[in-house]
């Protein structure tokens, strides 16, 4: 029997290398970039006055995901609010190799097309490393989640981490795989 492979990363081995390596010019395969692992993080603010907010979160972040998620507790004590050193303040889950490619086949083919207004996502997102972010608004755009079983709507935040040393490479990495940018009208 044939093991499955993600059509992501059929696409990435297939297509988005050899035009990378002739963008680039690169004379080895393994300088063309890689994504390495895609982050989920969601801050949950209320979760200092209801507990039950951070078990749905958690909840929810997992079935996004596919995995489990881990609670991130808070690293300093700020009275203004009312937030003690230990205390669980959100949700986080770091997905890499077949999960990494299934969760961003989802984002950019399923997701990314329910969210209201959608033009495209900003190219300006990225740190100078080859690493680029984005923040979503509302969770339920994702399929994975029941509308009826929510009690809040909360966003996240996506960080796409790759092997690529400038933006430039990371952007046509990530045009090369799908990801919906703006049109630039400079």
């Amino acid at each position: 029997m044939e093991k499955y492979t993600p059509r992501l990363k059929d696409k990435y081995r297939n297509e988005v290398v050899p035009a990378l390596m002739e963008q680039f010019q690169y004379k080895t395969i393994m300088q063309v970039p890689k994504i390495e692992k895609i982050c989920l993080n969601q801050g949950i603010g209320a979760a200092t006055s209801d507990k039950k907010i951070i078990e749905s979160a958690i909840e929810e972040m997992s079935i996004i995901a596919g995995q489990k998620a881990v609670p991130t507790k808070a690293k300093k004590s700020v009275s203004n609010f009312k937030l003690r050193e230990g205390m669980t303040i959100g949700s986080r889950v770091t997905l890499r190799q077949e999960q990494m490619w299934e969760f961003l086949d989802r984002l950019i083919t399923v997701a990314l097309p329910r969210v209201r207004d959608f033009r495209g996502i900003n190219d300006k997102s990225f740190d100078g490393r080859g690493n680029y972010s984005l923040g979503i608004t509302e969770h339920i755009i994702f399929p994975e989640i029941d509308l009826d079983k929510i009690s809040r709507i909360s966003g996240m935040d996506i960080t796409i981490v790759t092997s690529a040393s400038t933006d430039a490479e990371a952007l046509a990495l990530l045009k090369g795989l799908g990801l919906p940018f703006k049109n630039q009208r400079n």
